[in-house]
């Protein structure tokens, strides 16, 4: 299945860990942000996560850096969608990129009742 960008943001000084680096928490929480936008789109409507999984951190960031956030649709279930996300630092004042996390999301999608309901074909 296809790659999405799904979200592109700097990273500030609110996004450092006490050493100075860009805190892992931040990047997982881009990518949840990303992959969710993915899964919402793609099951027209409310999804949440269900569970965050296989996080690796290859590669370091910056502040100032910019982090580009990628998902595809690894799996779909009869109300779910496994999403793999990973994110690319690219440094501020130049074009070097490097892979800083990935990790894979499941969401399930909800109805106006906030239950599962059936996934609707995502075309991808």
């Amino acid at each position: 299945m296809a790659e999405h960008l799904v979200i592109r943001v700097t990273a500030m000084p609110t996004d450092l860990n006490p050493y100075g680096g860009v805190f892992g928490g931040w990047l997982m929480s881009q990518l949840a942000l990303g992959a969710g936008s993915l899964a919402s789109r793609l099951g027209q409507g409310k999804a949440v996560v269900v569970a965050a999984t296989d996080f690796t951190f290859p590669g370091a960031m910056a502040v100032g850096d910019e982090l580009s956030v990628y998902a595809e649709v690894a799996a779909t279930g009869r109300t779910s969608l496994t999403i793999h996300a990973r994110g690319v630092g690219r440094e501020r004042n130049g074009e070097a990129e490097t892979e800083v996390v990935r990790g894979t999301f499941k969401f399930v999608v909800l109805g106006a009742d906030d239950r599962p309901r059936p996934l609707a074909h995502t075309g991808e």
